[in-house]
């Protein structure tokens, strides 16, 4: 009796944050190892065998997006088109129950962490001796370097902390092992993230070993550029900006997500500070590092945001003049603690509001990218297009911040390189820029 060949042809579709994206690098990393062919976000469910899907399931938004793709993927194997069909990632450790019964289609459901268990379902070999390694899904100049696993900050929106478990810090010789591998294959930027970086080290080594890290990372020789993530502002180690501030590889960057300004709302929120602490804390920063830019996040129409919290939150964003700025409507979450609350904002009216303060940063955007005209300023080009080159500043992560676009008729450029640029033009939320000689 012949046995059925194991299939070669695995297609990988990763959904949701960074976070999300560095655990499908590590699975494609072991599935090559294993021989398997690794397709990553296949438009042809004819050419693979295999399917795994890494879902979020924070918002309502991720949940739908990943049950949408799931189902694609449910029609390709009805119509014959794979073997095997497997999920992974927060959604299904979320609702591994309900979504065996509802979509019996798939294979198996496995959690956030069970990747091991999916490498040998597959038929092949999970390799201890590869981590730290992966298959990077970026370009081939940055990358995302996740230093902790899961939270132990208990925010009343948040459901992560119950999907990813408690706060898990990896060690520092690890993660600087990890960095070496990046830079040694030509990586010229590292993207810090956790779900919390600043609570870095505390469970490992019963201090916020953060700026330690920084400094580390920073001493790998071909990094140029390291920018960190979801720092959060309770507890913010302040004497991180002075290591920030002295070292030019450390982008002069800072992603605080604030999530609100009424001191009410924050409380509900669990978020371990008032107003007065987070404008102090913004000054502080600013103060810091007068050439940074502060990004962070707001969320509109948490239960019981009045019109005058509202109106709060409008004066909060045109006082601070954040330099990078997303806006969330709040998406009621069973299992969190603000669950238990009335949603008494209506959707529309969220939507209404958010809306609202992204024309306010608008504006704000705008003057402050004017602001940078005729001004020289280092750029990383990340792609091309038809008429542009596209490049970043330090002051912009990928895929979410502002761009800088270089006419393709102007120079030759190479992707991954740094340039010198001069700002000739500016809009709401890119830059325009020619190479100097």
């Amino acid at each position: 009796m012949k046995t059925k060949p194991i299939p070669h042809r695995i297609g990988i579709v990763s959904l949701g944050c960074a976070k999300n994206l560095v655990d499908t690098e590590v699975l494609m990393k072991q599935l090559d190892a294993s021989s398997f062919q690794i397709i990553l976000d296949p438009s042809d469910k004819d050419k693979i065998d295999i399917a795994i899907i890494n879902t979020c399931g924070f918002i309502l938004d991720a949940k739908n997006e990943s049950v949408e793709t799931i189902l694609q993927f449910v029609k390709a194997k009805t119509d014959g088109h794979l073997q095997s069909l497997f999920v992974m990632g927060c959604l299904s450790e979320r609702y591994r129950e309900q979504l065996a019964k509802e979509l019996p289609e798939v294979d198996v459901f496995f959690g956030v962490n069970e990747l091991s268990r999916i490498v040998e379902r597959v038929g092949g070999k999970f390799r201890k001796d590869l981590l730290g390694e992966r298959i990077l899904a970026t370009p081939s100049h940055y990358a995302y370097l996740k230093i902790a696993e899961g939270c132990d900050r208990h925010c009343s929106f948040c459901s992560i902390p119950a999907i990813r478990g408690k706060h898990i810090s990896r060690p520092m010789e690890e993660i600087i092992r990890e960095a070496a591998i990046l830079e040694g294959k030509g990586m010229k930027e590292i993207n810090v993230i956790s779900q919390d970086t600043t609570y870095y080290g505390l469970d490992l080594y019963k201090k916020k070993m953060l700026p330690e890290l920084l400094e580390q990372l920073a001493g790998i020789p071909g990094l140029e550029w390291i920018r960190l993530h979801y720092t959060y502002p309770d507890g913010f180690p302040v004497e991180m900006l002075e290591v920030i501030k002295r070292n030019d590889k450390l982008c002069k960057y800072i992603d605080i997500p604030l999530q609100h300004i009424n001191s009410r709302i924050l409380k509900s929120m669990n978020r371990g500070i008032g107003k007065q602490e987070t404008l102090d804390l913004v000054t502080l920063i600013r103060k810091q590092l007068p050439e940074g830019v502060i990004r962070t996040t707001l969320i509109t129409g948490y239960p019981g945001e009045t019109n005058k919290n509202f109106d709060e939150l409008k004066e909060f964003i045109g006082h601070c003049r954040f330099d990078r700025l997303g806006v969330f409507t709040y998406s009621h979450e069973e299992g969190t603690g603000a669950y238990s609350l009335k949603n008494t904002v209506p959707d529309k009216i969220k939507q209404e509001r958010a809306a609202i303060l992204m024309e306010i940063q608008q504006d704000i955007s705008l003057e402050l990218n004017t602001g940078r005209v005729g001004s020289k300023m280092k750029i990383m080009i990340d792609r091309e297009e038809e008429e542009y080159y596209v490049g970043r500043t330090e002051f912009d992560s990928p895929e979410i911040d502002n761009e800088v676009l270089i006419p393709k008729e102007s120079k030759n450029l190479e992707i991954g390189c740094f340039y010198q640029a001069l700002i000739t033009a500016a809009d709401n939320f890119d830059l325009y820029a020619e190479i100097e000689d």
